[in-house]
């Protein structure tokens, strides 16, 4: 038998799964992205041999479960903007690996919005500037750890990067994820060299780019032992919620999905075209699919599931179980909290992506109970999500009344209701448990040319996976009363807090 693996390194969990040609699961193994604490730099990081020797495990966890499956080929997602600086001759790190959500870049990214024309830049990389993007973390590294950056020949790998190349030796990009490092053209599918160099920083920082689906090359020779062979291509599939892309089918215009996790991130595709002032007033980033010619509007707030997570741990004397959450979601009478919550621990996405914002709780009383927080927070996530669908909307011309839902967050029952009541969406899932996971599978077997194509990979998991999908409907009436809290409350509001935030910290 033939099989595809998956690899999807998650903020929260990292995961290895074995699927037939035909995108049927046969084995998945799951451990926790364990993050650890850098005191000398006061930042939080990930351990990069910890990262690969837990892959490894995984990886020949799943193998033992499929034995005798020839591993065809092995595609690799995972969260964007993460990564770190490695000997390029040796593969020896030589910075930390700097999640994605670690704000110590902020000032660095003050710096390069100060030099920089947005727009131009926007026009370039498809982004808007953010702490979380590669160019303001290497900035970072170099202003507190400058012997990185010197002598050697340092180059800079994102998560699916430092495991493709422990797997295979070759280090390398797909495009979805150059373009999170804020250093590469979208317009061009380049590594943007003018830019790099005005940083004074070498161009030889950034490795090798392909097209996602294409293989980087076959695994090494020391893992044909664990059951991979001299023919197992490797394929970065990217960008964790493009890959998902694949597995729900998302990738023409019209089908829009909402991936729910740590992270939220609402997706749409479009043709491959020059970027316009529309686009960067609609507050989206913008990037190269994984299906060819095409590419993909992108809305992220960072604190979704985060925001459930911060709150189950903080509020009692000890962390709430899941159990617990919904239980305790369960005890909230139906309708609307009446309490605004704005999901910005880390900052603010689209439709207004303001690195300085915080988050609030507004309209709390001595009657709220950890159940109204929680559900609150659960509001919050899904009022902000209508904005960055009603961004969506203006931009495409075209009403966005179903979502295709993907995600840990689709395990929360009273979220997804409440999603639907307030985007007044018709809300689909799929019936697939680990869409990302799916979509580097996917990727792989495009890589490995067992697909043509994006096409053809999403044809064939559509005809032979049957699995019955849910359907969600907003409610009418708790849709009426949860847009007058949108439009009296949470989105007259942005335009106050923004501005308090930015008058707090010019203060401080």
């Amino acid at each position: 038998m033939n099989v595809l693996l998956g690899i999807d390194i998650g903020t929260t969990n990292s995961k290895v799964g074995a699927f037939s040609e035909q995108g049927q699961p046969l084995h998945t193994v799951s451990y926790p992205t364990t993050s650890i604490q850098h005191p000398q730099w006061g930042i939080v990081g990930y351990d990069p041999e910890t990262m690969w020797q837990t892959i490894a495990t995984a990886i020949q966890e799943v193998l033992l479960a499929i034995d005798q499956a020839v591993v065809k080929g092995i595609g690799i997602s995972s969260m964007a903007e993460s990564g770190l600086l490695v000997e390029r001759t040796t593969g020896a790190p030589r910075s930390p690996f700097i999640p994605w959500f670690e704000t110590c870049s902020e000032p660095q990214a003050g710096r390069i919005k100060r030099e920089t024309d947005p727009f131009e830049r926007f026009v370039r990389s498809g982004l808007h500037g953010s702490f979380k993007l590669g160019l303001a973390k290497i900035l970072w590294i170099r202003d507190h750890l400058p012997e990185a950056l010197d002598g050697g020949d340092p180059v800079w790998l994102s998560a699916s990067s430092w495991i493709a190349y422990r797997l295979t030796g070759i280090m390398g990009f797909d495009y979805s994820l150059a373009a999170r490092t804020y250093a590469f053209r979208i317009d061009q599918l380049c590594w943007d060299t003018d830019w790099i160099q005005h940083w004074s920083l070498s161009p030889s920082l950034f490795p090798q780019v392909w097209p996602g689906g294409v293989s980087i090359g076959t695994v090494k020779s020391e893992f044909r032992a664990i059951g991979l062979s001299e023919n197992t291509e490797v394929t970065i599939a990217g960008h964790d919620h493009v890959a998902a892309a694949l597995a729900v089918g998302a990738i023409h215009p019209g089908k829009v999905y909402d991936s729910m996790g740590t992270a939220e991130t609402l997706v749409g595709t479009l043709p491959s075209r020059a970027l316009t002032r529309d686009d960067f007033d609609s507050g989206l980033s913008f990037g190269v699919h994984i299906a060819t010619g095409k590419n993909f509007w992108m809305g992220g707030q960072s604190a979704s599931g985060g925001s459930v997570e911060w709150l189950r741990t903080i509020i009692p004397d000890k962390p709430l179980t899941y159990a617990q959450v919904l239980d305790s979601l369960e005890q909230v009478k139906p309708g609307p909290t009446g309490i605004l919550y704005f999901p910005y621990l880390t900052g603010s996405g689209a439709p207004y992506p303001d690195a300085q914002v915080r988050g609030a709780f507004i309209g709390l009383s001595k009657s709220h109970q950890i159940g109204d927080l929680l559900k609150a927070a659960l509001e919050g996530t899904a009022y902000q999500l209508q904005m960055m669908k009603r961004s969506a909307e203006r931009l495409i011309g075209n009403p966005i009344d179903h979502l295709l839902v993907v995600g840990g967050g689709t395990r929360i029952p009273l979220w997804l209701s409440v999603k639907a009541d307030i985007t007044e969406c018709t809300l689909e899932l799929p019936g697939v448990p680990e869409a990302s996971l799916l979509g580097a599978a996917l990727a792989a077997g495009i890589g490995s040319q067992v697909f043509r194509d994006a096409e053809e990979a999403v044809a064939v998991v559509t005809q032979h996976n049957q699995t019955q999908w849910t359907t969600i409907v907003p409610n009418p009436e708790s849709h009426e009363q949860y847009q007058k809290l949108y439009t009296m409350g949470f989105e007259p509001l942005q335009d106050p807090l923004r501005h308090y935030f930015k008058r707090v910290s010019l203060n401080l």
